[in-house]
């Protein structure tokens, strides 16, 4: 069990130690356009299927509520993946493909960013809201992860953690999460 443990801490080590290299000016771009849509009043539209639904959902409590700094405004965002009724109606009536695109069409508006959360990179209703939000003049970003799959190819911002395992790319999700709210934090602190 200890070298289970130590191998899992270090596969984690070294994924994480890799980001600098590999996601940095991904991650600065992605940072600069949340940054833009928050100071043009605009919001935050987030969603994931599964481990990213709650990266989602962690994503929008630290802007709504506060990562760090107690001392800034709260901001607008929204995760797509907590309206259950929402969820399962829309997956009904549509089909699952269709359980984001739906929202985003509801309440998205142009200069809104829309961020998609994929470890694959393939989720098909992550690629179809994201080409929905694009098409109505939203700016789109995605975390993704293997190599970003089809996705990478409609959002303005791809951040690709480089790798194939599900759990080290979700690790690498919230990190980037964490980082980018440091910045936001940073940005919308009062002096």
């Amino acid at each position: 069990m200890r070298k289970k443990i130590i191998s899992e801490i270090e596969e984690h080590g070294q994924l994480i130690g890799s980001l600098a290299e590999s996601c940095l000016e991904p991650i600065k771009h992605l940072a600069e356009i949340l940054l833009q849509t928050l100071k043009a009043g605009n919001k935050i539209i987030v969603f994931g299927n599964g481990g990213s639904a709650s990266d989602a959902q962690h994503f929008v409590c630290e802007l709504v509520g506060s990562f760090r700094n107690k001392n800034r405004r709260a901001l607008p965002a929204i995760a797509l993946t907590t309206n259950t009724s929402n969820l399962t109606s829309i997956s009904n009536d549509f089909g699952y493909e269709e359980v984001f695109k739906r929202q985003v069409e509801a309440l998205a508006q142009k200069g809104d960013l829309c961020i998609g959360i994929s470890t694959s990179g393939r989720s098909p209703n992550v690629y179809e809201a994201l080409a929905a939000a694009g098409k109505m003049g939203c700016k789109t970003a995605a975390l993704l992860g293997n190599d970003g799959g089809i996705i990478k190819k409609i959002a303005d911002c791809s951040v690709i953690v480089p790798s194939d395992s599900t759990p080290r790319i979700q690790e690498a999700h919230i990190f980037i999460i964490h980082i980018l709210c440091a910045i936001v934090d940073e940005a919308f602190s009062k002096k």
